[in-house]
């Protein structure tokens, strides 16, 4: 899932310095380079060589988490159940109750009433929820004085009935990883009749394979959903985290920018079907919230086309909610986040979490958010402010944003996106950095754009600074886009005689104006303007 670094609505380079964050967009509305990371690469650079970027999340509470993991219904169970083998419970070779306690057990976990016939399916469920047990180390083998095969609770269930909540949350991530592998499985392909015993062993090793094949495949398609799922609700607005199962399985399989075909909506179709049995069986151990697909749809199509239609009526904006909700809804839980999240780093991933950055001084806020290759800087700021006295944030924001150091004219944009949240209370302190080399043409800029009166005109030198740092903390934070780059170019206002403005452009001693003035010359569509921007690069590059 190789991807950049993802720019969001509200990031500086999009809103431009001074102005609020443009409304945010819904999972659908992200192209699916941006939503999944499947951008290509530039020539020559490996793909191996790309880190693959997961979006900031903010996740409940340790505390909120443990109770809702503790809640799960399945987890519960298997936890009351280890509890009731104390001490021992006779078990077979494979582990598994013998038949009496069985019966006992299932009663135990009110699956079946204290008298009477038990049906074979509750005991099932019974035998399934010790299995799961077993496998989360909840209850552990043994043999008894005479040598007879036992099980019973294991030190690992005290903490967690005690509630604590590292425990609690290890044992449903433990069961989570359980419960998915399990969903991914699939059923056994048939044998054929025998045709020798030669054949007979030829076919069933060709059976295995294609067995582990299909297996291997839909593990990696729900791997990959749950990862598209995990984005989506990253960027999704409060409230709007369900995700319809087509728009989940088109993720998966349209290419980006592109509008699915009848070949599509097959693929489409295909992958709806096979991913809710196995989301069906994720809701259970509480990792997500699940709408099946209604039965009846596909009862219904009867033709191909027809359930190409169903994949074409669940993507259509124009079907109603209720309509819309019978082709599947998935939405991601708290504990799902959490728990994805946590398999991405397992895995290597680096998956950060809302707020990393807003933990320390404004130097450290703006100079991490400047530095990180993957961040929602509005999110980190509006934290950094909470609680803080206005006026005093204001002062230490614009302290911060003073440098010539790489990423300073990043830090400068980032601090009047930091003012623009404080609104007119920040006032006062910008209006005390007006004389001020580096701040005074942005803080200019920024009491012009809250209406302010009496402002006064920075002279030229100060224009001319501020019109390239300006540029440079933008370009910076583009980081190497060259299509938001020329665009970022194409608006810049230049004079009826740019050899003029470049001419004295040049001189002006930032870290960055050769690099601006470069930029200008690739990328501006006015070849007059690009020739003379290049002229200026080249007696910057030789002043230095």
């Amino acid at each position: 899932m190789p991807g950049r670094r993802r720019k969001t609505p509200d990031h500086p380079s999009a809103t431009g310095p001074g102005t609020q964050p443009s409304e945010s967009l819904l999972p659908a509305d992200f192209e699916l380079a941006d939503l999944y990371g499947a951008h290509g690469f530039d020539d020559g650079e490996d793909a191996d060589d790309q880190s693959v970027l997961v979006p900031p999340v903010r996740l409940l509470p340790e505390a909120e988490l443990a109770a809702q993991a503790a809640a799960v219904p399945l987890l519960a169970l298997a936890v009351r159940l280890a509890r009731w083998a104390a001490p021992t419970r006779p078990v077979d070779e494979l582990g598994d109750l013998l038949p009496a306690d069985q019966v006992a057990a299932a009663r135990h976990l009110g699956l079946a009433p204290a008298e009477g016939n038990v049906p074979e399916d509750t005991v099932l469920e019974a035998l399934r929820i010790w299995s799961l047990a077993s496998d989360l180390e909840l209850v552990v083998p043994a043999h008894d004085a005479d040598g007879n095969r036992v099980a019973g609770p294991s030190q690992e269930l005290a903490p967690v009935e005690a509630g604590d909540a590292e425990a609690v949350l290890e044992l449903w991530l433990s069961a989570a990883e359980v419960v998915t592998e399990l969903a991914a499985e699939i059923e056994p392909l048939d044998s054929e009749p025998d045709a020798g015993e030669q054949a007979d062993e030829a076919r069933a090793e060709e059976l295995l394979s294609q067995y582990e094949e299909v297996q291997a495949e839909a593990a990696e398609l729900l791997d990959e959903a749950l990862q598209v799922l995990y984005e989506a609700t990253a960027f999704a607005e409060p409230g709007q985290e369900t995700v319809p199962l087509g728009v989940l399985a088109a993720l998966l399989v349209v290419p980006d920018g592109e509008e699915p075909d009848e070949e599509m909506l097959g693929d489409i179709t295909d992958v709806m079907v096979a991913l809710d049995p196995m989301l069906s069986d994720l809701e259970e151990i509480g990792l997500l919230e699940y709408q099946p697909i209604d039965p009846e749809l596909f009862e219904e199509a009867e033709e191909e086309a027809a359930a190409d239609g169903a994949a074409a009526a669940a993507l259509s904006p124009e079907a109603e909610d209720a309509e819309a909700a019978r082709f599947g809804l998935v939405k991601l839980t708290p504990l799902g986040q959490y728990g994805i999240r946590q398999w991405l780093l397992d895995k290597g991933y680096d998956a950060p979490l809302i707020g990393e950055y807003a933990t320390g001084d404004a130097t450290a806020l703006l100079q991490g958010i400047a530095e990180a290759v993957n961040v929602l800087p509005d999110q980190e700021i509006r934290i950094w402010l909470a609680g803080r006295e206005p006026l005093g944030a204001a002062r230490e924001l614009l302290a911060a944003a003073r440098g010539s150091d790489p990423v300073a004219p990043l830090r400068r944009l980032l601090a009047q996106l930091a003012l623009g949240e404080l609104g007119e209370v920040a006032e006062p302190a910008v209006r005390e950095v007006l004389a001020d080399r580096e701040l005074g043409g942005a803080a200019r800029a920024w009491l012009l754009a809250q209406g302010a009166s009496d402002v006064p005109e920075p002279d030229r030198p100060m224009v001319l600074w501020t019109t390239v740092d300006t540029y440079a903390g933008q370009l910076l934070d583009l980081e190497g886009d060259r299509e938001l780059e020329r665009e970022l170019i194409a608006r810049m206002p230049v004079t009826d005689d740019p050899a003029a403005f470049f001419g004295e452009l040049w001189r002006v001693e930032h870290t960055y104006t050769a690099q601006v003035l470069e930029t200008i010359g690739e990328l501006h569509p006015d070849k007059r303007v690009a020739k003379e921007a290049r002229k200026a690069a080249f007696k910057a590059r030789s002043r230095n």
